[in-house]
């Protein structure tokens, strides 16, 4: 989440991130995927984050894993392993998100459309969440005071 002015979310001055971790992301295509230089931390972080608190996907980043293969059921049983919960994205979120937004088109950002990262660090800020990611500076940016636990 985020505090100050120039940052989206200000008025979030309760966060601490102490509810629960998101999981980004590409920490699940980490865990996926044995290639990957990061396969062996995302699956340290997946255990050791899930026996400290629960772990949490929304909508926009079950929708982003089943882009390379739509196999739900394959999904829901990854997911199933590491006790994770499919949480709604609160309305709250849109605001934020928005605000986030609006700071990375000030910065010069060139897309014109919210990208999923938004919704994420805003979910995770309204939600209270820690996020698991190994994009630290993209959750930072916009939300510095969320908890990022990335390498």
């Amino acid at each position: 989440m985020a505090a100050g002015s120039s940052a989206a979310g200000s008025d979030l001055a309760g966060y601490d991130g102490s509810a629960g971790v998101m999981v980004d992301t590409n920490v699940w295509v980490d865990c996926i995927d044995p290639a990957s230089r990061w396969h062996e931390w995302a699956i340290e972080q997946l255990q050791a984050c899930g026996e400290r608190a629960p772990l949490h996907v929304n909508i926009i980043i079950y929708a982003e894993l089943l882009v390379p293969r739509p196999d739900r059921r394959a999904l829901d049983d990854l997911l199933d392993v590491y006790d994770t919960l499919r949480s709604p994205l609160p309305w709250a979120c849109a605001a934020l998100a928005a605000r986030a937004f609006a700071l990375y088109r000030e910065r010069g950002g060139a897309r014109h459309r919210p990208l999923p990262d938004f919704y994420i660090g805003a979910h995770a800020a309204i939600a209270n969440l820690a996020v698991l990611t190994r994009d630290r500076s993209g959750y930072a940016s916009y939300f510095p005071r969320l908890a990022v636990l990335a390498p």
